[in-house]
C-alpha cells in the first residue's frame, strides 16, 4: 500500500497541536519611495510553523527549513568572519521587524509541492522509494521513511530527553 503523504502530515499536525511554533520571517526590500528616503530592507512576520527537523509544518503547508536565528541586539561589532557579521545583522533586523527578543525566526524556507510529491515526484527533501515516502533529513544524510521520521521527531518534541 502506497503512503498517503497528505494523511502523514495531517496526523503529524494532530500530534503537534499544543506544542510551540516558530516564526516564519521574510526579508523585504523597501519600495521605491522608502528606498529614496534611505530605508533599507526589513524583516516581516509571515506566519508560524512547527519545526520538525528539516521540515516546517504549518496549518496547510509544509516547508523545507532554511536558516534559523534568534531576534536580538547585535551587541559588539568586531567580527572575525563576514558570516558572523551577517548573522548579527539578521538578528538585529528581526528585532527591528517586531520579533520579540530571543524569539526563534526561520528565514529562507521554501514551500514543498506536496501534490507533486503525493503523485510520486520529488521536491526538496521528500521523494519516493517504492511505496514509501522518504525524506533526506540532511544534505549528506541517507533517506529515511517519512512516516518514521515524523513519528520520531514529534516524539522528541513531545517528550524531550531529560524532560526539558
Amino acid at each position: 500500500m502506497r503512503d498517503d503523504v497528505s494523511r502523514l502530515f495531517d496526523v503529524a499536525r494532530g500530534r503537534l497541536a499544543g506544542l510551540p511554533r516558530e516564526a516564519l520571517g521574510e526579508i523585504r526590500e523597501p519600495g521605491r519611495v522608502r528606498a529614496m528616503l534611505g530605508a533599507g530592507p526589513r524583516m516581516t512576520r509571515v506566519g508560524d510553523a512547527w519545526r520538525v527537523g528539516a521540515l516546517l509544518i504549518g496549518d496547510t503547508e509544509v516547508l523545507e527549513a532554511g536558516e534559523v536565528l534568534r531576534a536580538q541586539d547585535p551587541g559588539r561589532r568586531g567580527y572575525a568572519a563576514e558570516s558572523a557579521r551577517r548573522r548579527a545583522e539578521l538578528r538585529a533586523l528581526a528585532l527591528r521587524g517586531g520579533f520579540a527578543a530571543g524569539e526563534t525566526v526561520n528565514l529562507g524556507w521554501r514551500a514543498i509541492d506536496l501534490p507533486a510529491v503525493a503523485a510520486g515526484g520529488s521536491d526538496g527533501p521528500l521523494t519516493w522509494d517504492g511505496d514509501r515516502a522518504m525524506i533526506r533529513w540532511a544534505a549528506s544524510g541517507a533517506l529515511m521513511p517519512l512516516a518514521s521520521y515524523l513519528a520520531e521527531r514529534i516524539d522528541l518534541l513531545r517528550d524531550p530527553p531529560g524532560g526539558a
